[in-house]
């Protein structure tokens, strides 16, 4: 599913072709004990869903793509949610005729190569449901 080295508390990965990218992360960090941290990167997909929440209805809409693409920004963080891996992760993707879509990601599937970088702060962060938004806050 992947492959990585370590220096400190970072981690160069780089996830195997054809993986779910959200799976390999959550993988990832729960075999790591990853409590909190940072991710950036960059890769290349043939299919990718994306997440929007419209803030009018506080109603999520995903739509996927089913094209090969160019992760050409990946970001993102790590916190803890409910006890379990909790990430969130945007990402810009750039399509054949070099337009670029993005947002928050909610999965994709590589298809070439993605190659990422994770820092681990070593401490706890957890999140928490804000009634006023609907989003997932963080909670110290």
């Amino acid at each position: 599913m992947y492959q990585y080295a370590c220096k400190d508390n970072k981690y160069v990965l780089s996830l195997d072709n054809h993986v779910s990218i959200i799976e390999a992360l959550t993988k990832f960090c729960a075999e790591k004990g990853i409590l909190s941290g940072s991710i950036s990167g960059l890769g290349a997909v043939n299919t990718a869903t994306f997440r929007y929440l419209n803030p009018a209805t506080m109603v999520y809409v995903d739509k996927t793509f089913d094209e090969q693409m160019e992760l050409t920004s990946i970001v993102g963080n790590i916190s803890r949610k409910d006890g379990s891996v909790y990430l969130h992760v945007h990402v810009t993707a750039s399509r054949s005729d070099y337009s670029c879509i993005g947002g928050h990601l909610l999965d994709a599937r590589i298809f070439g190569a993605c190659e990422l970088f994770i820092e681990d702060y070593g401490l706890e962060i957890g999140r928490s449901p804000d009634p006023e938004t609907g989003l997932n806050h963080y909670k110290f």
